[in-house]
């Protein structure tokens, strides 16, 4: 599997389709696109279809993020793109269920993501299914409590088919999460309430799967990922400008350039 190359191809649509649109959160969609590769290209199980692993995108203002390694990974049309957030479009800025397959659920207000992951973990593991629920959330949406209500249930009901994963940028809408609330020490935090917790670094892309792929010990997991918000572009990394910053001809050319 050339991770390399197919992250690389899905920052390149981002930085395309935020420059075509206006529309800001590129540098967010770029911090977790290493981990997207990694979960569509060599851990979900999507066949049959029907029964595939559920993948919910929890910080849904990357929505770019997800289109894009839709796309790669052949589930959405390339067509779908040029409809994406403008009037009487196919796709959203923020996440919504209903406009196409691998959508899973509806995002925008944050902290929802975890909590109906539980949910779904929970009817599958009744069923006996096999189906698992993966979550990708962002670091500052981790300072809302319907996550940490979640992150007790999860561990009472031994979900072991549940796993979380942060986007540890470490840069959320107006500064720096850790500066925002009282966040570290993430991993003690986890492991407190019952998760088999592991930290990687989130754009080295054997070592996101090594933890996807390391035992549970019949626990839900949480994998923290360190990343840089704007990962892949020399400008936009580990700047909080490009939370809302948009995209414009000379920044998608010099973008481009760095994504060859």
């Amino acid at each position: 599997m050339d991770y390399a190359t197919t992250a690389r191809q899905i920052r390149r649509t981002i930085i395309n389709l935020a420059n075509r649109s206006g529309s800001p959160h590129v540098g967010s969609c770029l911090s977790c696109a290493d981990i997207l590769t990694v979960l569509y290209f060599d851990y979900l199980r999507l066949d049959p279809w029907e029964k595939r692993d559920i993948c919910i995108l929890s910080k849904a203002h990357a929505a770019m993020a997800l289109y894009a390694t839709l796309v790669e990974r052949g589930i959405m049309s390339r067509d779908m793109l040029d409809g994406y957030y403008v009037d009487g479009g196919t796709l959203p800025a923020h996440l919504d269920r209903a406009t196409a397959d691998g959508i899973e659920v509806s995002g925008g207000s944050l902290g929802h993501g975890l909590p109906i992951g539980a949910g779904m973990a929970t009817a599958f593991k009744r069923d006996d299914s096999g189906r698992r629920v993966l979550v990708v959330m962002g670091d500052g949406e981790t300072q809302e409590g319907s996550v940490w209500e979640a992150a007790l249930f999860a561990p009472r009901l031994g979900l072991d088919n549940l796993t979380a994963l942060i986007d540890y940028n470490n840069l959320q809408g107006y500064g720096r999460a850790c500066e925002i609330c009282a966040y570290e020490p993430v991993v003690a935090k986890w492991e407190a309430f019952g998760w088999n917790t592991l930290e990687v670094d989130g754009h080295d892309h054997v070592s996101i799967k090594e933890a996807l792929d390391a035992d549970s010990d019949g626990r839900p997991k949480m994998i923290v990922a360190h990343t840089t918000k704007g990962k892949g572009v020399s400008r936009m990394e580990d700047q909080l400008i490009w939370h809302y910053y948009v995209v414009t001809d000379e920044v998608r050319d010099e973008a481009l350039g760095d994504l060859r």
